[in-house]
């Protein structure tokens, strides 16, 4: 079984690593220095794809990077997914994705409550606060950091409550915690 991180890497500094560590020594039991291995060979925005195993790093990718503008979301249901770690394999995220129609991007909904949309974490600002879901498919880094930082609180939050947030954000290594003022819905 393979995993990955996804790391940040701009003007030649690899952001967060200790969170990546710690999500990649939760995964696989172990420790792995990651600074062994990532060495940017540019000064631009890069995307940094981290694919390891129980026992290795098994490569190390470097993209270039830009951010997808999104501002439509898709909601699917599917009481049966399960990404409790960074699978290479994401068959199951892609196929639910494919369902977006006119939409940007998915945001998957388990068991009548919101989880993540297919590349990040979310939160919703409602009645003054940020909130992320207190079960969402996979604990990312960033969601970490700004649960450890008490810059979001942890909700059930139900499509109901989505749909009267004022903002979302998405939350993953590349975009850090991207609000979203303007945003539609389709269900």
């Amino acid at each position: 079984m393979n995993y990955f991180e996804t790391i940040k890497c701009d003007d030649y500094e690899v952001f967060h690593l200790e969170y990546h560590q710690k999500r990649i020594a939760r995964t696989i039991g172990k420790n792995i220095n990651l600074q062994e291995y990532i060495y940017p060979l540019t000064n631009e925005l890069l995307k940094c794809k981290v694919i390891y195993n129980q026992d290795e790093i098994i490569n190390v990718i470097f993209t270039p990077y830009s951010k997808k503008e999104i501002t439509v979301f898709q909601l699917v249901y599917d009481d049966q997914i399960s990404y409790n770690y960074k699978y290479e394999n994401r068959e199951n995220i892609e196929s639910l994705s494919a369902q977006k129609q006119n939409a940007n991007e998915i945001i998957i909904v388990k068991n009548n409550l919101i989880t993540d949309t297919s590349i990040a974490n979310i939160a919703i600002y409602l009645d003054g606060q940020w909130f992320t879901p207190k079960t969402p498919l996979l604990q990312g880094t960033t969601r970490a950091r700004y649960l450890d930082r008490v810059k979001i609180k942890e909700l059930d939050i139900t499509v109901e409550m989505l749909e009267k947030a004022e903002k979302i954000a998405l939350l993953n290594a590349m975009i850090d915690f991207d609000i979203i003022d303007d945003f539609k819905l389709l269900v």
